[in-house]
């Protein structure tokens, strides 16, 4: 089966790549010649997840699936959020959305955070939704080098390395993207 994966992030396609049975093949966006920009508008992450995948099934009548992402911190009121990719303003930038977090949380005991994904997935005229939660807490400094965006300061519940101390594998067992992406595995593997 073929599905499109309404991303170019090489990181992200990777991840889910390995996560999929070899039965599912994914396709980029540059793959199937979608070049634009895929207005993420939404006020929610499941919207932007939303409004992706419609993007996608609409203009270019693929079955495909969309993800966004974001990063929920307790002390301050669940930002950066559906803002995560872009905290710190354009072009996206991975180190300076982390310093303006820590430095938002400098002096804050309550360091409580959550990473949640939520993947949308439009399959031959039916759409699903499948969230993934990892909680944990943001770190007062980086550390590791693994894995990407907000990873070097976030550390799950239960663990005590930064997401990005982790290898791919162990890091795909317990995060956001991992769970909502074993859900939509196990849907896809119900439907044959």
């Amino acid at each position: 089966m073929e599905l499109v994966f309404a991303s170019n992030n090489k990181n992200k396609i990777r991840e889910i790549q390995q996560l999929l049975p070899s039965t599912i093949q994914i396709l980029s966006l540059t793959d199937i010649g979608c070049h634009e920009e895929i207005p993420e508008t939404a006020d929610t992450i499941e919207g932007n997840a939303i409004l992706k995948a419609n993007h996608v099934t609409e203009k270019y009548g693929y079955n495909c699936f969309a993800d966004d992402t974001g990063l929920e911190v307790a002390a301050l009121n669940g930002s950066p959020g559906v803002y995560s990719a872009r905290y710190a303003g354009e072009p996206s930038d991975a180190n300076a959305n982390m310093e303006k977090l820590l430095k938002a949380l400098e002096g804050e005991k309550n360091r409580t955070a959550q990473f949640k994904t939520v993947i949308a997935l439009n399959l031959k005229g039916k759409q699903e939704l499948f969230t993934g939660i990892a909680k944990g807490i943001i770190t007062a400094d980086k550390s590791g080098t693994e894995g990407f965006g907000y990873d070097p300061i976030f550390q799950p519940d239960h663990f005590q390395e930064t997401f990005a101390q982790m290898s791919a594998a162990d890091k795909n067992q317990i995060s956001h993207r991992g769970i909502a992406t074993r859900q939509l595995i196990t849907f896809l593997n119900s439907i044959k």
